[in-house]
């Protein structure tokens, strides 16, 4: 089983590398790009576990582990 996992940073929470890139992208061209916001995006291989015993696992790998509660917020998603 696999699961993708997102970690952005909260929209309350300044993002200097999001705002350099939409600088750069500017910078390129592309004046219609008026926000980035950059984040980490993880694939997780899981064997072994049922499909109820890998969601609750990765949710807490994903809000315990991968994210900063503080200034992060994350999702996942289980493929097959």
């Amino acid at each position: 089983m696999k699961a993708h996992v997102w970690v952005m940073p909260k929209r309350t929470v300044l993002d200097p590398q999001g705002q350099t890139i939409q600088h750069a992208l500017s910078g390129l061209g592309y004046a219609s790009v008026k926000d980035v916001r950059q984040g980490k995006f993880f694939v997780l291989n899981v064997e072994g576990l049922s499909r109820d015993e890998a969601q609750k696992q990765i949710e807490h790998i994903s809000k315990e582990v991968l994210t900063n509660p503080v200034i992060e917020e994350s999702r996942f998603e289980i493929v097959e």
